[in-house]
């Protein structure tokens, strides 16, 4: 099984080929392709590759399917003893994106 770790945004993920996941939103158009290679860790069956920071010639190549947004969330602030309460909302704005393959330099 051939999967890597790799850094996009400020967030980790793990990821193998046809996996698809969401990230926060980056500017690229659907249906365009993208190439990640901050890989941080890459594993090829019994080999392990680890990076510092980064592994040498490795690159992620992946698809963008989809911008959406994510599930509203609430955030309330409280103080105590003052009657003071406020509540607000966030969606934060994502992408979805399908790998396609990790690619190694030989």
């Amino acid at each position: 099984m051939k999967y890597a770790v790799v850094k996009i945004g400020s967030k980790q993920y793990k990821v193998s080929e046809g996996d698809e996941i969401e990230i926060e939103k980056i500017d690229t158009p659907e249906g365009k392709s993208i190439t990640f290679d901050e890989v941080l860790l890459l594993v090829d069956g019994k080999r392990v590759k680890v990076g510092r920071p980064k592994v040498a010639g490795v690159k992620i190549k992946a698809k963008v399917t989809s911008h959406f947004k994510g599930e509203k969330i609430r955030v309330a602030t409280f103080k105590a003893k003052s009657r003071y309460r406020r509540v607000k909302g966030h969606r934060q704005q994502l992408t979805r994106v399908k790998i396609l393959s990790i690619l190694t330099s030989k």
